[in-house]
């Protein structure tokens, strides 16, 4: 037992003193009036464009009650008709019940041209006043608007939504759909629609609106949120991690992390995921939530470094993330995807190459890693079929290898490689960002936390499963691939990985005293393994010492350069460990 100082609610404070920000709709309505007051214009336009996920519901009635206007225009009154809509974006959703492909809409698609010009033609009755234009597009309706507010969503905040029956996906009504139907919806194509159009208006903004804690809205500056994401580059920071329960979860992260004992169990943590976890930036007390995304499409350069963004795009390319099956059950059999066969069937760039850093377990905690020797996938997937018809059971120790793991050990499983982590075992799971491309071959008779049977996708597995990756080869080139290299006064620095199939390098520090660290213009993510806490200072005191407790983890940009860790507060004199992510270049 353990006291957990873990952080769930990670911030960067951008302004010690409240000076940008503005709190609940009526101070923000006096905000905007006195914003479009200023303009001395006898007609004047405000757009709200928004990313999907935005509440109708509470927005727009308060946009009315709060806003001076004389014309309040929603512009999905511009999109196509919704069965229009539907086949736009059946190419990319499919049929599908976990995959589609990524699209290449934009939300230009949506739009009707005849629905636009009726709606240019209604606004020109107007001559006097305010016009309001609130929507996912409204600035393609009034391009030469005259303020522009950008209302974003964080997409665990979205998740949830979607889980509640709160919203529909982009241009159409299907927010009683299933969860799993909707959340394609919005990762395939909402999502991308929406970073493509938020990408085009950002330099625009005049606001930002943060609407991710209902009825509690928060209205930014865009030059303060501009300030605030060029702050965070120049820093270490930590984004805000999520959780959420498994039919396989455990119970170690309620203790570690200091979650709700009487949930059933938790399964996931992702503590580093920009593309679905936020930032939060503080304006004196007061916090606002902003898609961590946001980070990677307006400081690329300065948070990946050149060589990073220049293979990878604006993309972040690293995922954290925690697997806890202690007092839990296995993960589902799978495999993950070629390079060549991602790229071709889902339009996603790379492949999620991936591995297990053990961060706790019991004596009986293994891996399943491999094919057994002499095991052939044809006969392999032969009694995967059989059992998922129900014919016979598997059983997955006759065909897959299993090892007996420990804490502090690291696993590398490059893509095309069968494996799972097994029950009692705490898994730090570091790997290439596309997260959602797990092909489940196994999945031990059980259902999903809504009693339902969980995908099984065998034949995409049969297309990617590599017959070479046996016990003979996983034993060679994947288990606990540690070189040292190089030690010093008070610590030692070791290589744990990956597989050189992978592109992702990882370096592990055993230290009791200041270790130095240099990100040589390449991005750094680490995670505390070893030891209560820790702190990151700058040698030329460009960034405020930054605390970090166990199992956080946390992000160096690449704009950062020279950096230090040593053992801080009761750790002070004790042996602590990082585990640092980059990008081999």
């Amino acid at each position: 037992m353990r006291q957990s100082n873990y952080d769930k609610y990670p911030f960067v404070q951008v302004e010690e003193t409240n000076h940008n920000c503005f709190e609940g709709w009526q101070a923000i309505g006096m905000e905007l009036n006195a914003k479009l007051k200023s303009l001395n214009k006898k007609l004047a336009i405000l757009v709200i464009e928004c990313y999907a996920g935005v509440l109708d519901e509470e927005v727009i009635p308060q946009l009315q009650k709060n806003i001076h206007h004389s014309l309040c225009i929603n512009a999905k009154d511009a999109y196509k008709d919704e069965s229009d809509i539907l086949k736009m974006i059946y190419p990319d959703v499919t049929d599908d019940c976990v995959f589609g492909f990524l699209t290449r809409l934009t939300i230009e698609d949506y739009l009707n041209a005849q629905k636009i010009n009726h709606i240019q033609k209604r606004a020109t009755t107007i001559s006097e006043g305010v016009i309001v234009v609130y929507g996912t597009g409204a600035s393609l309706l009034f391009p030469n608007f005259d303020v522009l507010v950008y209302a974003d969503m964080a997409r665990w905040e979205i998740q949830m939504r979607m889980r509640r029956n709160e919203v529909d996906n982009l241009g159409v009504t299907n927010r009683q759909d299933e969860f799993s139907a909707k959340y394609k919806q919005g990762y395939f194509v909402d999502w991308r629609v929406c970073d493509r159009l938020k990408k085009k208006v950002f330099s625009q903004l005049n606001y930002l609106l943060d609407t991710n804690n209902k009825n509690h809205p928060k209205l930014v500056t865009a030059d303060a949120i501009r300030k605030g994401l060029e702050i965070t580059v120049r820093q270490p920071f930590r984004v805000v991690p999520f959780f959420d329960p498994g039919p396989w979860g455990g119970q170690w992260m309620k203790e570690v992390c200091d979650l709700d004992a009487s949930a059933i169990n938790y399964a996931w943590c992702f503590d580093c995921v920009p593309e679905e976890n936020s930032v939060l930036l503080a304006f004196g007390d007061v916090k606002v939530e902003i898609p961590s995304i946001d980070l990677v499409f307006f400081q690329a350069e300065k948070l990946l470094g050149a060589k990073v963004y220049a293979r990878f795009g604006a993309e972040f390319p690293i995922r954290f993330d925690f697997l806890d099956t202690m007092g839990g059950s296995n993960l589902s059999l799978q495999v993950h995807p070629l390079t060549g066969y991602i790229q071709e069937k889902f339009g996603m760039h790379y492949t999620q190459d991936e591995s297990y850093y053990i961060l706790d377990a019991a004596h009986d905690a293994k891996v399943y890693l491999g094919l057994n020797n002499e095991v052939k996938t044809d006969e392999l997937f032969i009694e995967l079929e059989r059992a998922q018809n129900n014919i016979s059971d598997f059983d997955a120790e006759k065909y897959v290898a299993t090892w007996p793991v420990q804490k502090h050990d690291h696993v590398s499983i490059p893509a095309g490689t069968i494996h799972c982590s097994g029950a009692n075992t705490m898994v730090l799971e570091i790997s290439a960002t596309p997260y959602i491309f797990t092909f489940k071959l196994w999945d031990w008779n059980r259902l999903g936390l809504d009693n339902k049977p969980r995908p099984i996708h065998l034949e995409h597995g049969k297309n990617v499963l590599q017959q070479n990756r046996d016990k003979a080869w996983v034993k060679k080139h994947a288990l606990n691939l540690i070189q040292p290299i190089d030690s010093g006064d008070g610590w030692r620095e070791e290589s744990t990985g990956l597989n050189e199939l992978e592109f992702i390098e990882t370096r592990r520090h055993w230290f009791t005293k200041k270790v130095y660290h240099n990100t040589n213009g390449n991005l750094h993510v680490l995670n505390l393994v070893e030891g209560k806490e820790v702190v990151i200072e700058s040698p030329e005191n460009k960034f405020n010492p930054f605390i970090v407790h166990y199992a956080e983890t946390f992000i160096v940009p690449a704009a950062v350069g020279t950096y230090t860790i040593h053992p801080h507060g009761e750790a002070e004199g004790t042996e602590c460990a990082t585990l640092k992510a980059y990008v081999r270049c």
